[in-house]
């Protein structure tokens, strides 16, 4: 029914300009604000995410944005450089080094979280190589 319609994620903030200088300012990512009064954040590959702001936002309780990176240990080095935390989760099926990054014990890619300023979880994630 939909395989040929356009379509676009998104997810709540609760402040749009502290949204707009985190993932402009600290990911690097183009964020435009829009007449809407979103914000569109432009993702590799042509692919883009609305941030919309919600008075009463609460934080996901899940990933929202996923980016693959070459080199996970990097990509947290540039992030922690940049003043963002990463998380450390304790959860008995990841296991997290001293950086939070989960080195795919069960599989998985290398991989390590961090939020944005409304809480919402954001990951950096190991291509295959």
């Amino acid at each position: 029914m939909f395989k040929d319609s356009q379509s676009f994620s998104s997810y709540s903030v609760d402040d749009l300009d502290a949204a707009r200088d985190f993932y402009s300012g600290k990911l690097g990512l183009e964020a435009e604000k829009t007449e809407m009064d979103t914000l569109d954040l432009k993702l590799g590959g042509g692919q883009s995410v609305m941030l919309y702001p919600k008075p009463n936002h609460e934080p996901a309780t899940f990933t929202v944005l996923n980016f693959m990176v070459p080199d996970v240990e990097k990509a947290v080095d540039d992030l922690t450089s940049a003043g963002i935390e990463m998380e450390h989760y304790d959860i008995s099926d990841i296991n997290q080094d001293a950086k939070g990054i989960a080195r795919g014990d069960s599989g998985g890619p290398a991989m390590a979280w961090f939020t944005d300023p409304a809480g919402n979880v954001i990951a950096v994630m190991e291509t295959p190589s």
